[in-house]
């Protein structure tokens, strides 16, 4: 079998630092890019070049924006007491399309993971605690993930929130809409019993 040239190797081998693309895919990926679509593999190449030199980090809540503070932040109609904690700009963004919060964000791009080496300072946790401190925000919402990791570093987060005099809740975990108890794993179900409300 012919070996592909080190320029093909080097395209598959770069396609592979997207999450859940291995070497399969990332080859079918490539041949198609090459084969099929060459015009589309340029716009995606200057579309890439585009963004990594012009976006960063939002100044307020480190989002991702190409402009020094983003859409979100400089919107006059948000409520500035209400500050949700995301570990990623993917939640975010999947928390803005539900269109039912209208407060601000800050953006962790992470979570604590002391054998990792991520600590508070790694996550902008300074940062948060100048903005607590300076009694603007009244509700602090913990939106990490629910892992070992997400759950440490919402105790962290309310530790912090609670010594700057400022309100914390935890968004609901558990029974997704639509689904069935019989076929939910037991912490989900532990969760959705924890959590629940009055009606």
């Amino acid at each position: 079998m012919q070996e592909p040239s080190s320029c093909l190797k080097r395209l598959v081998q770069a396609l592979r630092c997207l999450p859940g693309v291995g070497p399969k895919s990332a080859q079918r990926m490539a041949f198609h890019l090459l084969q099929r679509d060459r015009e589309g593999a340029r716009r995606l190449a200057e579309a890439l070049n585009e963004a990594l030199a012009s976006i960063r980090r939002c100044q307020a809540c480190r989002n991702l924006t190409d402009m020094p503070v983003c859409p979100i932040c400089l919107d006059p109609g948000r409520d500035r007491s209400k500050l949700c904690i995301v570990e990623t700009p993917a939640d975010a963004a999947a928390i803005e399309q539900t269109g039912v919060f209208k407060g601000m964000f800050f953006i962790l791009h992470g979570h604590l993971s002391p054998l990792d080496g991520i600590g508070p300072e790694d996550l902008g946790l300074d940062e948060l605690e100048r903005r607590l401190r300076t009694g603007e925000i009244k509700e602090l919402i913990l939106a990490t993930n629910l892992t070992a990791e997400g759950e440490a570093t919402a105790y962290y987060l309310a530790e912090m929130a609670k010594s700057c005099g400022v309100g914390v809740s935890r968004i609901a975990h558990g029974v997704p809409v639509g689904g069935e108890l019989e076929y939910l794993d037991a912490h989900t179900l532990a969760y959705a019993f924890e959590g629940r409300r009055a009606v």
